[in-house]
């Protein structure tokens, strides 16, 4: 969705064993370039957060609720690193140098897995130890499967036995042989290591690294305790980090300061004295800082809104930049973009509705992509073709989707869908459904294609493309009734599945702009948002052809596999697939380097920034 996330989401090998991506680089600039000049050690840099995205979780095990780009990426890994990195640039790679421990060596045919722990150390003197991923996966294992953004079923269903065998050296045992490429990329690169001093509850320590027993009431506490924005910098908890960076000040509006690790072990130590994150309510008011800066008010690393950007020339990676001083570059995310229908709506026959693919196919007919990416988004997107990204090129897209959308806009084919199913089609009116026999199982005869979409506020483009989709459905019609709310509310509400979730399932339609960002499951197999089941799959969509398929994909270490699936699933429309809009097109102050290239993966490296003189 980053929404994870992992904007949501949800969730090593021998080196020999991971293979390498092909892609095509989309690093560009436009505007004042980045040269060469003097590094300057120390300075203050700023970073605009998108619209109503603020950060409002740090505890790094989160919750479908909470799991977002804005509380990971730009927020929690900071402080707290994971127990491998991933981005090379902009490629969706792991990354050794950044990890913190070794690639993982596979023994016992494939079934024993060792991690073995570089030189890493928590800001209270103690060190980064294999225990410290125990706590994780105990908690992962007793509380995962519904307070776990991104889980899967790891470690419970594929972990057979764990060993911590030195201080800096655990053993997994499997149940089977996996793909080693996926057990990194999906289920290792979830694992964030939690320092002992947050093994306790409100009366005191607790055993949760040791005893999974335990391991609920742990987590109870550190939620709550994540839960209380405004005792993050104070707290003894938090306070305790192995990652480059320290919170130093925090305000729930989304204001944050960051300050160097002075304890941090790891490579690519702060050139910065500090490091702060600004939020904006709108694009547009981020925009007026960004070209007006003050003494008072500056933003080194922003955005521009997309409908203030000269259109990009057809096949150039940029178009100019408005802006002196800055240089431009789109921030794409390695992952797909979508709005979700809830199949499991307690709303009416709403999720009868949804379950019909010929309905899912009208919808899908009357998203004219190609009309949104050359308007509102000004050419800065590419179109969504199925659960695998076309951005930025890798082998993992299979060859079949790499020809474009199945649903090219056709409003024709909607209403004969409609017209053929059962459904007396009132352009401009309701469309009523006349023939239950042929609507589909549990649509009663005079059900109105009638739906409330809630949608995330603040981002122009967004508005323009659900207006635009409001009128074509019109067309036919199917009313969609627009719903603007904070981008956090629509996470919080219909990001995760609901019935997984014990949440209300009592909404329709959602978009909350983004999608889904592949990290902390970098590499696209579907399992966190497709499966029957899977917390992250917000939408309920079930089918038993696609789980069986999707399983193949975690033991297979053939692309074929990953093919077979993609082909199967993307006409099935889990989702409705919707342009991928850069994450944001970024502006760097021209005196700031370190900032380009952007990861794809959306990890945010200032510690990597410096400015020059």
């Amino acid at each position: 969705m980053r929404f994870r996330s992992k904007t949501f989401g949800g969730l090593a090998i021998a080196a020999a064993s991971i293979t390498a991506l092909a892609a095509c680089s989309n690093s560009s600039s436009s505007g004042s370039s980045q040269t060469s000049g003097t590094p300057v050690s120390g300075g203050t840099a700023t970073f605009a957060e998108l619209p109503a995205t603020t950060p409002n979780y740090i505890f790094p095990f989160t919750s479908s609720a909470f799991i977002s780009v804005s509380n990971l990426n730009l927020f929690q890994y900071l402080m707290y690193r994971p127990l491998y990195w991933f981005g090379n640039g902009e490629q969706p790679t792991v990354n050794n140098t950044k990890s913190l421990a070794n690639l993982p060596v596979w023994s016992n045919g494939g079934k024993t897995v060792t991690i073995t722990l570089k030189h890493y150390m928590w800001s209270n003197g103690q060190p980064v130890s294999a225990q410290n991923i125990a706590f994780w996966l105990n908690m992962e294992q007793a509380v995962g499967s519904t307070d776990y953004g991104a889980y899967t079923g790891f470690p419970n269903t594929i972990v057979s036995s764990m060993k911590v065998a030195s201080p800096t050296t655990l053993v997994l045992n499997l149940n089977k042989a996996y793909n080693q490429q996926w057990f990194l990329y999906n289920e290792l690169a979830q694992v964030s290591p939690m320092p002992e001093a947050w093994d306790r509850t409100a009366s005191g320590p607790s055993h949760c690294s040791t005893t999974v027993s335990d391991c609920s009431a742990v987590y109870s506490y550190l939620d709550s305790q994540s839960k209380n924005l405004s005792g993050y910098v104070s707290s003894p908890l938090w306070s305790i980090v192995d990652g480059p960076w320290k919170l130093t000040a925090f305000n729930a509006d989304g204001n944050l300061t960051m300050v160097p690790n002075k304890s941090y072990s790891g490579p690519g130590k702060p050139h910065l004295s500090q490091f702060k994150e600004l939020p904006f309510t709108t694009d547009a008011a981020e925009y007026d800082v960004l070209q007006a800066p003050s003494s008072s008010s500056k933003i080194d690393v922003g955005y521009i809104p997309t409908e203030d950007l000269p259109a990009k020339p057809a096949n150039a990676a940029v178009g100019s930049n408005p802006l002196h001083g800055y240089t431009l570059a789109p921030w794409y995310q390695w992952g797909i973009s979508f709005y979700t229908v809830n199949q499991q709506s307690t709303v009416s026959d709403h999720a009868a509705i949804f379950k019909q693919l010929y309905f899912r196919q009208a919808l899908a007919y009357l998203m004219n992509e190609q009309a949104v990416i050359q308007g509102p988004l000004k050419g800065y997107a590419f179109p969504t073709v199925g659960p695998v990204a076309n951005q930025p090129v890798t082998q993992w897209l299979s060859p079949q989707l790499k020809a474009g959308t199945q649903f090219a806009y056709d409003p024709s084919k909607a209403k004969s869908l409609l017209s053929s199913h059962g459904w007396s089609v009132a352009s401009g009116g309701t469309t009523t459904c006349s023939n239950a026999s042929t609507c589909g199982a549990g649509i009663s005869q005079g059900t109105p294609l009638s739906f409330t979409f809630s949608y995330a506020t603040g981002v122009a483009w967004i508005q323009s493309e659900l207006t635009q989709l409001q009128s074509n459905a019109a067309a036919v019609g199917i009313r969609l009734n627009l719903k603007p709310l904070p981008f956090n509310q629509v996470v919080a509400a219909s990001a995760g599945n609901c019935v997984v979730a014990k949440i209300p399932c009592n909404w329709d339609m959602a978009d909350w702009g983004l999608g889904w960002s592949f990290y902390p499951d970098v590499l696209p197999t579907g399992e966190t948002l497709f499966m029957c089941g899977a917390i992250a799959n917000s939408g309920g969509y079930c089918d038993k052809t696609n789980d069986s398929l999707i399983d193949q994909t975690l033991t297979s270490s053939s692309n074929s596999a990953m093919y077979t699936w993609q082909n199967y699933l993307s006409p099935q429309l889990p989702v409705l697939w919707q342009p991928n809009a850069p994450y944001q097109v970024t502006e760097v102050v021209s005196n700031l380097h370190g900032v380009l290239p952007q990861p794809s993966t959306l990890m945010l490296n200032p510690e990597d920034w410096y400015f020059v003189k």
